[in-house]
């Protein structure tokens, strides 16, 4: 069963251009999709829409294969099996870490002792059961996301919702609440939307990404595939990082192309190899004639050493790995190698592709 639908779904507030248009989403029951966007996106008024914040538009929203907003129609947030994990945290200022857990479980149905019970063993499994009596005042950022972890998890909802949980978290700390918020979602079973501006958190906690730019929802595909086939050049650009070379290409095989910088050409996989367009807008078959176009190469797509040449721009490392910014004839391009640094700035040097993606 789909546990979240959206359909042809529009939202906005009044009197200003729509946040987002013509959404079409499905999440299926135990499934986590991730709503990947730059800020002003919309990930957060989606995200809103389907707890029972905003009312859309145009279009329709249902939980479990029953509609719960559309224009004419709307049930209010508490009625809806949805739990949710708030940016900024929106933890009561009077209410103790125990008693805000307790608080969905008393109005479950819960008797004031099996509530407290239970608040005490969720906040025990997100870390902070030590911290019970505390008030979100005397809480960090990091303790107070925690607290609203488990009151989300204290009602067992169909869906989660995930509003940029760790966009405010230390990076120890943001590492130590995703990795309890995953294992906490998988032993429910419950679905979730997970929104965040961070291509990696989204490839890592999602099993699929959807991507929202310009009002519009522009691609959802599974982690590997929005990584590695990309819609477009924006969706590149937002889900990791992407060295954009714009050079002349040769495809005679429909999985592979021919890339050429000066003198030198090399052969790398590409798996639309025949379906770009070149720099004028035309189609290319790539049969015969070489034709300018751009191809996304990321930073593990590539190595140091080989037949093209570059110039280094800027080398940053990172601890497990070092990124080199080259310049290049064909454009800036960052090259990822494990360990420390292996040339400097201003080195003259070659590199060479292993696959590309042409766009």
């Amino acid at each position: 069963m789909t546990a979240v639908e959206c359909i042809q779904l529009t939202l906005g507030y009044p009197n200003v251009a729509p946040v987002l248009v013509g959404v079409d989403l499905r999440v299926a029951e135990g499934e986590v999709v991730a709503l990947l966007g730059p800020s002003g996106s919309g990930k957060t008024t989606l995200i809103h829409a389907i707890a029972g914040f905003i009312v859309p538009s145009a279009g329709e929203i249902a939980l479990s294969g029953a509609v719960v907003s559309t224009r004419r129609r709307f049930v209010p947030p508490e009625r809806r099996n949805v739990g949710m994990v708030f940016q900024h945290y929106a933890l009561w200022p009077h209410m103790t870490a125990l008693d805000t857990v307790a608080y969905p479980l008393r109005r479950a149905g819960l008797s004031r002792h099996e509530a407290r019970s239970r608040g005490r063993e969720l906040l025990d499994r997100v870390g902070v059961g030590a911290l019970a009596d505390r008030r979100p005042a005397e809480l960090s950022g990091g303790q107070q996301q925690r607290v609203g972890l488990a009151r989300a998890l204290a009602r067992e909802p169909a869906v989660h919702l995930f509003d940029e949980p760790s966009a405010h978290l230390d990076a120890h700390v943001r590492a130590a609440v995703i990795e309890e918020l995953a294992r906490q979602r998988a032993a429910s079973g419950a679905a979730a939307l997970y929104a965040t501006h961070d291509p990696a958190e989204a490839l890592a906690v999602a099993d699929r990404v959807a991507v929202l730019h310009s009002s519009r929802l522009v691609q959802v595909a599974t982690p590997d595939h929005v990584y590695a086939q990309p819609a477009d050049v924006t969706v590149a650009r937002l889900t990791g990082p992407a060295s954009l070379l714009t050079l002349p290409v040769r495809a005679d095989d429909p999985d592979a192309i021919a890339l050429t910088i000066g003198e030198a050409t090399v052969t790398v996989p590409c798996a639309n190899a025949t379906s770009g367009s070149s720099r004028d807008g035309d189609r290319t078959s790539g049969a015969s004639l070489d034709a300018h176009a751009t191809v996304l190469i990321r930073p593990d797509w590539a190595s140091l050493g080989g037949r093209f040449p570059a110039v280094v721009a800027a080398v940053r490392f990172h601890g497990p790995h070092t990124d080199h910014y080259l310049d290049t004839p064909a454009g800036a391009l960052v090259i990822r190698a494990a360990g420390p640094p292996k040339v400097a700035v201003g080195d003259r040097m070659s590199w060479s592709p292993h696959r590309c993606w042409r766009l």
